[in-house]
């Protein structure tokens, strides 16, 4: 209904749980955080887009991401700041990072990534309380009018897809 005018739509209904904040833990322990819960449901990888796992750490895409590929490294262990990581736990999410770098490299050619750790809700992060590191792919011409006059975010595939052609590729690439 309404005015006819020259606009189109891109109709990204999913977001709608995202901006409302459904399934953002309350609070810092883990019982309500969406992370832990892809770790202890019984859904496979495939269904939880968990790309891959090493003994510290695991590799998810993220649910409203920014670009094809955009994973996030997380360690296991409910934590929420970088500086309470143990050794063992830095060095891993460090060279998960970058493992993800190589197998999307691998995939799909990116000109560059967005790397980063938001601490805390004032710093952008959005599930503040278990730490994660996203890796975001970015191509020349990647953000256009899009983002930036119509807040809309247009991904040219399915999160499915892209699940499964960078978990085969995490079995290729080094």
């Amino acid at each position: 209904m309404g005015v006819p005018d020259a606009l189109q739509r891109l109709w990204t209904p999913h977001r709608l749980t995202y901006i409302q904040g459904e399934n953002k833990p309350t609070g810092e322990n883990s019982d309500g955080c969406p992370f832990c819960h892809l770790l202890g449901d019984a859904r496979s990888d495939e269904e939880s887009l968990i790309v891959a796992r090493d003994e510290l750490v695991f590799a998810v895409l993220n649910l409203y991401p920014y670009n094809p590929g955009h994973l996030m490294v997380l360690p296991y262990r409910h934590v929420a700041d970088y500086t309470e990581l143990t050794p063992g736990e830095t060095v891993a999410v460090a060279e998960f990072t970058q493992r993800a770098m190589r197998v999307i490299r691998s995939v799909s050619a990116p000109h560059g990534f967005n790397i980063g750790l938001n601490q805390g809700p004032v710093a952008g992060a959005g599930i503040a309380a278990h730490l994660h590191q996203h890796i975001v792919p970015r191509w020349g011409g990647d953000s256009n009018f899009m983002p930036v006059i119509g807040h809309t975010r247009v991904l040219p595939q399915l999160l499915g897809d892209t699940r499964e052609l960078l978990s085969e590729a995490w079995q290729r690439v080094e």
